[in-house]
């Protein structure tokens, strides 16, 4: 719809002339949109994390806020508070054997140079030592304000792309005994940087080697290190980064013969379940050619391994679709909080749906009504006056046109969203910018707003009166354009 109209949205931008453009912001949603698109994995991969998400291609403008929604304060300082007071000796184990291995085995180990084309600069390279120094500085403070673009940047100027296997080494020992969201932080930013072609992947393989091959050591002091190293490993997975295929077979070379190798993929593998199917799991296994054979020794098990680990969706033997349990609308909307603020891909949304929803779960008044809420709720903008970041709708429409299949459930929505609004209780033109920009981005249509405006349902006459009047404009503007467009 294109018909021009009064906009509560309007109202709240005084210098935009055109009653059109709050709903339609240019470049900032496209990209969001763009983003979102991206982060599908063209091999039929993403991550569960995801994606969590690519950060560092938003705009200037929209990341800040997104920033703020994405991890709340609360989170935040008790991430900071147990970081600040967790034991440092395993990390400082780990570095120490690193360098320990560095200086006998400096002779055997050497990089080979890359080309000059690849290396030519017009600055002299920094030493091993000026490196680490200038690596452990820029990771300290990308995971304190967690600024992607300003981390990426940093690396860049760096210039010393041979020695980068120095700044991945770092980021793993920087975050083994912190957080998971550190550890999953510092996963994003290789992933990011190796996407960008600023990270070699020789590079990446041989600082996580470096710490792999001393892991058994660190395993007495750290118990779930392969847990904890998977979480770092895992997103570089998402698309751009590297092959399923590759990544196992470098970055178990070590591990094989001490029968760890088996241990470390299942870990990602479960991490990468937790945001996919199985099934396409399975699928990215098959495709990859991958074989547990590769990666067990003669003497495990292969069939108890499998076994014991639930990996049985990479061999095909498992069921079509794993055991699909009841979840509580508070659940639901725990999971898809976490999603939506780990800025998601829709189809990494879609894929968890899949993998813990049926179809008659998904047709539900329940399911439709806490996507609603849940989706509406991400994109408040928690200011005085509240108001509705209308590029989280344009970036989510797609999500809720494919549950919102016909006009019953947009009805559904429609009371869900009334029913936030109510809760919130009833912030100045809210729900008329709700309402603006669901009809702009085709998720709700004319006939739903009309039934909404006309239901006696008793269920759903709490605040009905105030949220009518709320947007008495809206319907007025509704049936103008109409009998403009019949005339």
């Amino acid at each position: 719809p294109t018909r021009p109209r009064f906009s509560a949205l309007q109202q709240s931008a005084a210098e935009s002339q055109d009653a059109r453009r709050p709903l339609h912001r240019g470049s900032s949603s496209r990209e969001r949109s763009d983003k979102d698109r991206g982060d599908r994995f063209e091999r039929g991969e993403r991550f569960d994390k995801g994606e969590l998400f690519d950060r560092s291609d938003r705009s200037d403008r929209a990341r800040p806020l997104i920033t703020k929604r994405s991890y709340s304060k609360e989170t935040e300082d008790r991430s900071r508070e147990r970081e600040a007071h967790i034991p440092q000796e395993a990390v400082r184990k780990v570095a120490s054997m690193t360098e320990q291995r560095d200086r006998s085995k400096e002779s055997t180990k050497r990089e080979i140079p890359a080309p000059t084309a690849t290396v030519a600069s017009s600055k002299p390279s920094m030493s091993e030592d000026e490196l680490e120094k200038k690596s452990k500085a820029i990771i300290e403070e990308y995971l304190h304000i967690n600024d992607m673009k300003e981390a990426l940047q940093c690396v860049v100027e760096l210039n010393s792309q041979t020695l980068l296997f120095i700044f991945v080494r770092n980021g793993i020992e920087s975050t083994l005994e912190r957080s998971t969201i550190a550890r999953e932080h510092m996963g994003l930013l290789l992933y990011q940087l190796v996407k960008a072609g600023t990270l070699p992947k020789e590079q990446y393989y041989k600082g996580v080697l470096e710490v792999l091959e001393v892991a058994e050591d660190m395993e007495i002091d750290i118990p779930h290190i392969w847990l904890y190293l998977a979480e770092i490993i895992t997103p570089v997975l998402l698309e751009g980064g590297i092959l399923m295929g590759e990544l196992f077979r470098e970055l178990t070379k070590p591990l094989v013969v001490i029968g760890k190798a088996g241990i470390l993929l299942a870990e990602i593998l479960g991490l990468l379940c937790k945001g996919m199917s199985h099934k396409k799991a399975g699928a990215l296994w098959k495709e990859s050619g991958l074989s547990w054979k590769e990666f067990l020794s003669k003497d495990q098990d292969i069939n108890k391994f499998i076994t014991e680990k639930e990996l049985e969706y990479t061999t095909g033997n498992e069921t079509e679709t794993p055991c699909i349990k009841d979840l509580s609308p508070a659940e639901l909307d725990t999971t898809l909080t976490k999603l939506l603020n780990e800025n998601s891909s829709d189809q990494k949304i879609f894929d968890w749906i899949e993998a813990n929803f049926n179809d008659q779960q998904t047709s539900s008044n329940t399911f439709v009504r806490t996507l609603m809420s849940t989706v509406c709720h991400s994109a408040i903008i928690s200011e005085n006056p509240c108001r509705v970041d209308v590029n989280i709708i344009h970036a989510r429409a797609k999500l809720l046109q494919k549950y919102l299949s016909d006009e019953a459930k947009e009805l559904q929505a429609l009371y869900a969203l009334q029913a936030l609004v109510v809760k919130l209780d009833q912030p100045p033109n809210l729900l008329r910018m709700f309402f603006d920009a669901l009809y702009d981005e085709d998720v709700i249509k004319e006939e739903p707003f009309y039934k909404w405006e006309s239901s006696k349902d008793p269920a759903e006459q709490q605040g009905k009166g105030v949220a009518l009047k709320s947007v008495t404009a809206f319907f007025t503007w509704l049936r103008e354009a109409e009998d403009e467009s019949d005339n």
